[in-house]
Formats: structure tokens, C-alpha cells, sequence
């Protein structure tokens, strides 16, 4: 194992309805975070949560839910993510965006 060195990790809440384009925004984030080559995404599918409207989201057995919550998390340097965040502005017109300090260890 390497010795840990300092990152960010970028978390971005969206819905998982959330367009960019023709395709659905978590999608179009993780790509464009693979042609900027960012370390690393993720896309977590969420069961339960709500937004700033406060409307529930909620997936049920049997029940086609609509508009589930998804976090898509982004880790790299600090510069790399800083810069990363003007595409990603780009790209949503609504959501939360964090950032938190990340200490990056690489399995070798």
C-alpha cells in the first residue's frame, strides 16, 4: 500500500432523472470525469431520501418509483477536482454539491 497523500472527494446529489443532453446526468458526469481523467467515480443508487423540496423519495417493491436520489462521487488532487467543479456547473441546474478533504491510499 502506498503512503496516503492528501485529495478531495467531490460528492454531487442528483435525481436519478436528471437529464444531460440525451443522457441521464450521472452518466454524462462520469464521463466527462473520465475524459478530464479525474482518479476515480461512482454512481450510488439511493433507496430512500429528499431534496430541498422536501418531497420523499422512496423505492418499493412492485412500485416503479420516480426520480430516486443518486450521488455521484468524484475523488482526486485538489487542483484536479477545483477544477473539475466549472464542468460540473456546467452540466446541473439543480442539486448539492460537497466537498471533503480525502486522504487517497492506492492498493498496489
Amino acid at each position: 500500500m502506498e503512503i496516503p497523500r492528501d485529495g478531495v472527494l467531490l460528492r454531487i446529489f442528483i435525481g436519478e432523472n436528471h437529464r444531460y443532453h440525451r443522457l441521464p446526468l450521472y452518466e454524462a458526469i462520469v464521463l466527462k470525469a473520465r475524459e478530464n481523467r479525474l482518479a476515480g467515480a461512482t454512481v450510488i443508487r439511493g433507496v430512500f431520501g429528499f431534496g430541498k423540496s422536501s418531497r420523499l423519495h422512496l423505492a418499493k417493491p412492485f412500485r416503479v418509483s420516480t426520480d430516486l436520489p443518486v450521488v455521484v462521487e468524484l475523488v482526486d488532487s485538489r487542483e484536479k477536482i477545483e477544477g473539475f467543479l466549472s464542468v460540473v456547473d456546467s452540466m446541473i441546474d439543480s442539486g448539492l454539491v460537497t466537498l471533503e478533504r480525502a486522504e487517497i491510499l492506492s492498493l498496489v
